[in-house]
């Protein structure tokens, strides 16, 4: 039991002390405290701050778009007519007929390569198909290919759409023959591809043979076009053929690959022809 009164002096001393050591063990308790949390929580801080090098703020650039082919500025577009039936340039599909309808070519010759029908073509055109097969054979290996077709004259191009027709109906037909006075067989100018031995003629596939992509990578280097391309039957009007190429010389031809132009309604600036006027 304490002998200290209460209320007297020393009582209230000994209070005091007490209140002061308190005050003291809890302004200790709070200093350490905050140092605690200082030290755990600037690092956080700091990392949240400071951004990952890693990462960019600055959002990815927007990819432009892929140009479309155009012709190059100096290239001649006029150098030869797109509408004389003679010129190598003359574009015929389903709304530009060949005029007259009925033309036929002054230096039509037959073409001594080989053939599953008669292989007629104009001189030039010939002599750049001699060249293109040699070329073939050469670098393929030994591989052939044949002419499946080529020069029809109008009276002939009746009797092959009416077959179509026949076959398919007027609307299917219309998309893989063309009609008399509207063919490009009829220029003399065209001529359809196969293999030989024959395999996947005159039908996609064909794309897939050693010689439909050898034509497809090579024929420019010889004046010749894949007249019919993928994908582009609304502009050309006709299916995919990769079996039908078009000579239009070695100028035009090189300009077209070079540029990635496909088509020749869209390297002379032409109404797309999907159907017949």
């Amino acid at each position: 039991m304490s002998d200290v009164r209460p209320g007297s002096r020393s009582s209230r001393a000994a209070h005091r002390r007490r209140t002061i050591i308190l005050a003291s063990v809890v302004a200790a308790v709070v200093l350490i405290a905050t140092i605690v949390i200082f030290v755990v929580l600037s690092p956080l801080e700091q990392e949240v701050a400071v951004p990952s090098p890693s990462r960019s703020t600055t959002p990815p650039p927007t990819p432009s778009a892929t140009p479309t082919p155009t012709p190059t500025p100096t290239f001649d577009r006029a150098a030869q007519s797109i509408d004389d039936p003679a010129s190598y340039w003359v574009v015929v599909n389903k709304t530009r007929p060949l005029a007259p309808a009925d033309y036929e070519a002054s230096d039509l010759v037959s073409v001594p390569v080989p053939f599953a029908n008669p292989a007629i073509l104009r001189q030039d055109a010939a002599d750049a198909v001699v060249a293109m097969f040699a070329a073939f054979t050469a670098e393929s290996g030994g591989l052939q290919m044949q002419m499946q077709s080529s020069y029809r004259s109008y009276s002939r191009q009746q009797v092959v759409y009416q077959g179509w027709v026949d076959q398919l109906g007027a609307a299917a037909a219309d998309g893989t023959s063309a009609r008399p006075g509207y063919s490009e067989h009829q220029t003399g100018l065209a001529t359809d591809i196969s293999a030989l031995p024959a395999n996947c003629t005159l039908e996609a596939c064909f794309a897939d043979t050693a010689q439909g992509q050898w034509l497809a990578a090579n024929s420019w280097r010889f004046g010749f076009i894949i007249r019919y391309p993928i994908d582009l039957t609304s502009t050309t009007g006709y299916i995919y053929e990769p079996w039908h190429i078009r000579y239009v010389g070695l100028d035009l031809a090189a300009e077209m690959h070079e540029t990635g132009i496909q088509t020749l309604e869209e390297f002379f600036g032409l109404p797309a022809a999907p159907d017949y006027l």
